[in-house]
């Protein structure tokens, strides 16, 4: 259970981080807020995103992994439309740039918070 709390924050985190230095992405400023979305991001990225990457996996080869930046640009905006106004990602490049953010404050955030015994 510690574990998805600290996955949670870790995203929640991330798109905190997201709101703060893209152009384009904002969040809602309560705490409570904030988490829901970073619940709604997780769960689109355990259940969508898989699906989305087999049936994109010749893309993935034919570009070398970089159609990962679309696929995480276009994971945000679902995120966005299924948050009711508490994430608000406006156009693509501010998801695409928004996503690249995610993904590095996620990586830093998870070596330092390492959840492993």
């Amino acid at each position: 259970m510690s574990r998805l709390v600290i996955r949670l924050v870790i995203s929640a985190a991330a798109l905190w981080a997201a709101a703060l230095l893209v152009d384009g992405i904002t969040v809602t400023n309560d705490i409570v807020g904030l988490l829901i979305v970073a619940l709604i991001f997780g769960l689109i990225n355990a259940i969508i995103k898989p699906i989305v990457d087999l049936f994109t996996c010749p893309v993935y080869i034919l570009t070398l992994g970089l159609f990962t930046f679309v696929v995480n640009a276009l994971m945000l905006m679902l995120t966005s439309a299924l948050s009711e106004g508490r994430l608000v990602v406006n156009g693509f490049w501010a998801a695409f740039f928004g996503g690249i953010v995610i993904s590095v404050v996620s990586t830093l955030l998870s070596l330092f918070l390492s959840d492993d015994k």
